[in-house]
């Protein structure tokens, strides 16, 4: 089973990533969070530089609804490097949805359409994509894959929860094998933050290989530990030392 580490602004920054990698590791692959600025800022490129993420499979991810702006990023992130980048498709926050962008880009399949259209014409990098199932009916879900599979997704990161269900709702993770279909690299997202909630995943789709830790990681560590089948260690002196020097770390960058 592989675990990635999901983007969440201003929690999982370069700091947190390499800290963590350093302490607790286990990650198979670190995703920034959302990159949103044509030029990137001095913060964005401090999350990419290779320097920062030295050790690390790390995965830029973008928040755009303009081609022009996804493909302007996509060239910086290739001259530092990386050659896989992931479209936001998922985040449900009121300000980001109103401007149709994260998950609010799901609620104008059509403009999506066109958008990935030229995307996947003109970007020399390869192009994952976090989504959600929808905005607010499950019954959306289908369009959404009708639209996913005209195009080359290097993988489909699928948090299994509507816009409006944001993070308080139960997932339904019974959607999650429809995108099967699309025969492409799937990951599973959404409150895996214990061994019975992934058992509840891997119910609903045995053949899931790989899933996104968020929250569940970030409350406890040794997660991915105690989900491949070992005892927590609940060793103090290494929790200590990981929030003692990740501390240091921030606060040598904000004093």
């Amino acid at each position: 089973m592989n675990y990635d580490l999901a983007p969440m602004e201003g929690i999982t920054t370069y700091i947190y990533r390499s800290t963590f990698e350093k302490y607790y590791g286990g990650v198979s692959r670190y995703y920034t969070p959302f990159l949103a600025s044509m030029h990137l800022s001095t913060r964005e490129k401090n999350e990419v530089l290779p320097e920062h993420n030295e050790g690390m499979t790390l995965i830029p991810q973008i928040l755009s609804n303009r081609s022009d702006e996804f493909l302007e990023i996509t060239k910086a992130l290739q001259a530092y490097g990386y050659d896989t980048v992931n479209l936001n498709l998922g985040c449900p926050s009121g300000t980001v949805v109103s401007k149709h962008r994260g998950a609010g880009f799901l609620a104008v399949p059509e403009d999506l359409d066109a958008f990935l259209a030229e995307i996947f014409e003109k970007c020399p990098l390869k192009i994952s994509i976090k989504t959600r199932i929808g905005i607010s009916d499950e019954s959306e879900w289908e369009d959404i894959l009708k639209v996913y599979e005209k195009y080359p997704i290097a993988e489909l990161i699928i948090h299994t929860r509507l816009q409006k269900d944001f993070y308080k709702l139960p997932t339904r993770p019974h959607t999650f094998p429809a995108a099967r279909r699309l025969g492409i690299p799937l990951c599973y997202n959404g409150d895996i933050t214990s061994v019975e909630a992934q058992q509840a995943a891997l119910a609903a789709d045995p053949s899931i290989d790989r899933f996104m830790l968020g929250r569940g990681i970030i409350a406890d560590p040794e997660l991915i530990e105690t989900l491949t089948g070992h005892t927590p260690s609940r060793d103090k002196v290494r929790l200590q030392s990981f929030l003692t020097d990740l501390c240091d770390r921030y606060l040598a960058e904000m004093p």
